[in-house]
């Protein structure tokens, strides 16, 4: 029987063709149109969640022009809806354009059933995370209110710091420079009993050694030369609220005792001073470094790292989230327009072509610098690829990036199915909602191997 609450829109003028894919999408409630008119009533009767569609429409079936207005159409109306467009060789072109404006992935022609199948009920599950995170958001409560994202892994990164955010546990944000860490611990922080008390945060790699252990736990008068006055320290400082300890593991050893000892006692004593200290905080730290090599060779203590590690949050690269860099670009864009008074209205498809090829080593901090930088240097109301100080990517560079984003996004979620069934495949493939031929076949093409235990 198929899910009545799953709805499926198709949009092709090729009868046959409809009822193949009709078929191949028999698990869910689909519904058809054959052109753009007949498309956007059956869209707004039917509100699906996800739409297939061909981009070659009559009356322009060998161009795209119908397909790409109904796009952008559909998007303006319920921009959570998920867009899956149809692409010949022919035809990547304008199935690039259809994802530079927010279609969420393409399908190559002639039609695989099984791989249609496969990138439609990725789009329900993504459409189901990003709704789950709009009716957050809405509510005033999400940890997601600094967050803009479609990308499923940070997505469910933000429902783990709902579901954890009550708890008084330590949590440790690990990830590459400028991909937000300092967001999830705010989040943590803002939908927590805390929310009303001090978010204190203090960044190990940027105070200088002989005066990271005064700003941690203070000092009174006197306790060495220039201490001419009675200070408070940054833990002291966070009682009752949340204590961030950025990039924690540039802290230095003997700094890492002292903290163990404090989170084991929950007491502090000030430099120079005799009596304890009770602190009562929540503990958020966050680093790019590699804990786990570290304890390795000596340079970060163990008994510190479990302590702090109760619950791990990974936030992802950006060039490991496909979508986001346009998604952010488009963000920030409006931002500093506002912010600036510019009249910079969107990007032109060079523009946008530049950002999805590039890999953002910098990762969000960087984009957000290069838009910031582009809405004050660009002449016209378009940001081109030269406003953005970026090389114009071709079509080629761009097809073979999105073509490894959705075979890495096959890839992790098999990698990860296997992984929480312990290797086994019959368990794996209905966690994955694919046959065992089609989860064989998956493990093949992408060389993944395994030793079953069923």
């Amino acid at each position: 029987m198929p899910d009545i609450n799953r709805t499926v829109l198709i949009v092709e003028d090729d009868a046959g063709l409809r009822t193949q894919m009709k078929w191949a999408l028999a698990d869910f409630h689909v519904v058809t149109a054959e052109d753009r008119d007949s498309a956007l009533r059956v869209f707004d009767k039917e509100q699906p969640q996800v739409l297939v569609l061909d981009l070659g429409l009559p009356p322009d079936p060998n161009g795209a022009s119908e397909g790409l207005a109904t796009l952008e159409t559909v998007l303006s109306r319920r921009p959570l809806t998920k867009v899956v467009v149809a692409s010949g060789n022919e035809e990547r072109a304008n199935a690039l354009k259809a994802v530079a404006l927010g279609a969420y992935d393409f399908y190559p022609k002639p039609v695989n059933p099984e791989s249609l199948l496969l990138i439609i009920r990725r789009a329900f599950y993504l459409h189901d995370l990003e709704r789950e995170n709009s009716q957050l958001v809405r509510g005033g409560h999400s940890p997601l209110s600094g967050i803009i994202t479609s990308s499923p892994a940070l997505l469910e990164n933000c429902r783990m710091v709902e579901r954890i955010a009550g708890a008084n546990i330590a949590v440790l944000i690990t990830g590459e420079s400028g991909t937000g860490k300092e967001m999830f611990a705010r989040g943590i922080h803002d939908c927590s009993p805390r929310a009303d008390k001090a978010f204190i945060a203090i960044n190990s790699a940027a105070i200088p050694e002989n005066l990271l252990e005064s700003e941690l736990f203070g000092h009174e008068k006197g306790a060495f030369t220039g201490a001419v006055k009675q200070t408070i320290g940054k833990v002291e400082q966070a009682h009752l609220g949340t204590l961030f300890l950025d990039e924690i593991g540039d802290m230095p050893l003997n700094l890492q005792a002292k903290l163990l000892r404090f989170l084991q006692s929950r007491t502090i004593e000030r430099i120079g001073g005799r009596k304890p200290i009770d602190v009562n905080v929540r503990v958020v730290s966050a680093t790019n470094r590699d804990l786990g090599a570290m304890i390795k060779d000596g340079g970060f203590r163990e008994d510190l790292f479990y302590r702090l590690n109760e619950v791990g949050i990974h936030v992802p690269p950006l060039r490991d989230r496909p979508g986001d860099s346009v998604l952010l670009a488009k963000y920030f864009l409006v931002k500093y327009a506002k912010e600036f008074a510019r009249a910079v209205k969107g990007f032109t498809s060079d523009a946008l072509t530049a950002i999805i090829a590039h890999p953002w080593p910098g990762n969000v901090r960087e984009l957000e610098n290069r838009i910031k930088r582009s809405v004050l240097m660009a002449d016209g109301k378009m940001i081109t690829s030269g406003d953005l100080d970026m090389p114009q990517g071709g079509s080629r560079t761009v097809v073979l990036t999105l073509r490894h984003a959705r075979e890495r996004a096959q890839f992790d979620a098999v990698a990860r199915a296997l992984c929480l069934t312990d290797n086994n495949i019959s368990s794996a493939a209905q966690l994955l909602e694919v046959s065992r031929p089609t989860l064989y076949d998956l493990m093949r093409n992408m060389n993944v191997t395994n030793k079953e235990s069923e």
